[in-house]
């Protein structure tokens, strides 16, 4: 069989206390900003790098994940891209785009997913052929996102969508949750022998302060509870539980 081909790089940007900021390099020297919260850590890392930013795509309003559309347009002249359902709230946007939507990205499609219950109008995007999903706040290793705006339904089918995607899948999520969430997943899931090898993974990368993202669909399908809620009914139980959830 031929050699697979190799994927395109995804460059890690940290902001803020735990935010990841990503940069897909889907052409060599040109990339696309993923919720680029802050802009001088990522106008700082292409300079450094030589790299070209053209698009900026943003997966919901909130200020950590939007706050330097502005700085890094005027730096660069790239293309806003957000959620349509929120695009007044999306500083800078160009094209605003939904569900069933898709941005070109030199030979890659990133396709536009719907995932609300975090704020109402996220979207994700779906990238195939780099085996890539930016899921914003929506989905984090071993957890979701808070409910701000939506309901657990809303949610529930959210991450349906999401699960529902290739496991081979790579998930680079906004945030550094891993550790709080397995802390929280060992508690609703105590017999899962999968969830208690991946905790004590995470718990080894953090001692070492390594980040945890990106991680496989894969693992989320076999040890993300609210992944395996099974109805709205219990995710939302869940969420509750969690939101309330205080560490030993």
């Amino acid at each position: 069989m031929p050699p697979l081909p190799e994927l395109p790089p995804v460059h890690r940007v940290p902001a803020f206390a735990d935010n990841y900021i990503w940069l897909f390099e889907y052409e060599p020297g040109t990339v696309a900003a993923v919720d680029p919260g802050d802009a001088a850590p990522v106008l700082a890392f292409v300079e450094r790098r030589g790299l070209a930013i053209s698009h900026i795509l943003n997966t919901h309003w909130h200020p950590d994940h939007v706050g330097g559309n502005r700085a890094i347009k005027a730096a660069s002249g790239c293309t806003v891209v957000g959620p349509a359902r929120e695009a007044d709230r999306i500083p800078g946007i160009d094209r605003a785009v939904d569900a069933g939507d898709g941005v070109m990205l030199g030979a890659h499609e990133a396709r536009v997913l719907f995932v609300g219950g975090h704020t109402a109008g996220h979207i994700a995007y779906h990238v195939p052929s780099a085996r890539a999903l930016f899921s914003g706040d929506t989905l984090f290793a071993m957890g979701c996102g808070r409910l701000f705006e939506g309901t657990p339904d809303d949610m529930f089918q959210s991450l349906a969508r999401l699960a529902a995607l290739p496991p081979e899948t790579r998930v680079f999520c906004a945030h550094e949750y891993t550790l709080a969430n397995a802390c929280f997943a060992v508690t609703v899931e105590p017999g899962n022998a999968a969830l208690a090898a991946r905790y004590a993974a995470v718990q080894e990368a953090r001692r070492r302060n390594e980040p945890t993202v990106p991680f496989a669909l894969a693992e989320e399908l076999a040890t993300n509870p609210f992944v395996r809620a099974g109805s709205p009914a219990r995710l939302g139980e869940i969420r509750r539980a969690k939101d309330a959830f205080q560490p030993a």
